[in-house]
């Protein structure tokens, strides 16, 4: 019998994203609402694989149930989620948490793994854009520098090759701890960031010309 998964809809006009609430990093985008769901159902295979990353047990099946639609905007037009479902404001518990940052983590480990199995050059779109494999990876980390001061956790730009780890380790405490502070909730900011590493290691995955 399949697992019910609570999920909420972003609808822009051109683009709706699909997230389910208790699994973050598991988020795509499509057309209209059906577009987004399948495509968040074509993408399950995938995620299991990051929750067995997180030492957690993704359903065998599955099955989606809509709890929440909220409106999106210009940024969800171009591409990327921007609203928080109204679950994502309430308290996590300790469980919770934990539970959800080493989703975070093994979405990391994920996009460590994506790119270490990939060509160095990725295979380009119809006219020739997208970025490389290295250049895939930099604007992820240079996104969570960014991602990480809505929590209040302030780093200065990458300089030596330990500072990504260091920004990310200090990012994992202040949502262990809850001490995190500015705009984003916990349990959003843990979504968009997941999101974000996961969408960029199944590109790399995909695009790899090995």
């Amino acid at each position: 019998m399949p697992t019910t998964i609570r999920v909420y809809l972003e609808q822009g006009r051109t683009r709706t994203f699909a997230s389910a609430l208790e699994w973050p990093g598991w988020t795509r985008a499509g057309k209209g609402d059906e577009g987004a769901l399948e495509a968040l159902l074509e993408h399950a295979e995938r995620y299991a694989a990051v929750a067995t990353r997180a030492g957690l047990r993704f359903p065998a099946s599955v099955a989606l149930d809509v709890v929440e639609r909220v409106p999106g905007g210009a940024t969800t037009d171009f591409g990327a989620p921007q609203r928080a479902a109204s679950a994502d404001l309430e308290p996590l518990s300790a469980a919770a948490l934990g539970r959800q940052v080493a989703l975070l983590e093994a979405s990391w480990d994920a996009l460590a793994a994506a790119a270490a199995a990939a060509s160095s050059e990725l295979r380009k779109g119809p006219r020739g854009g997208g970025r490389d494999r290295d250049d895939v990876v930099r604007h992820v980390q240079d996104a969570e520098r960014a991602y990480a001061r809505k929590l209040g956790v302030r780093h200065p730009p990458y300089k030596e090759p330990g500072d990504v780890d260091a920004m990310r380790a200090d990012l994992v405490a202040a949502l262990r701890s809850g001490a995190a502070e500015g705009p984003w909730s916990l349990a959003y900011a843990i979504r968009r960031t997941a999101w974000h590493v996961l969408d960029h290691a199944w590109e790399i995955e995909d695009k790899t010309l090995t």
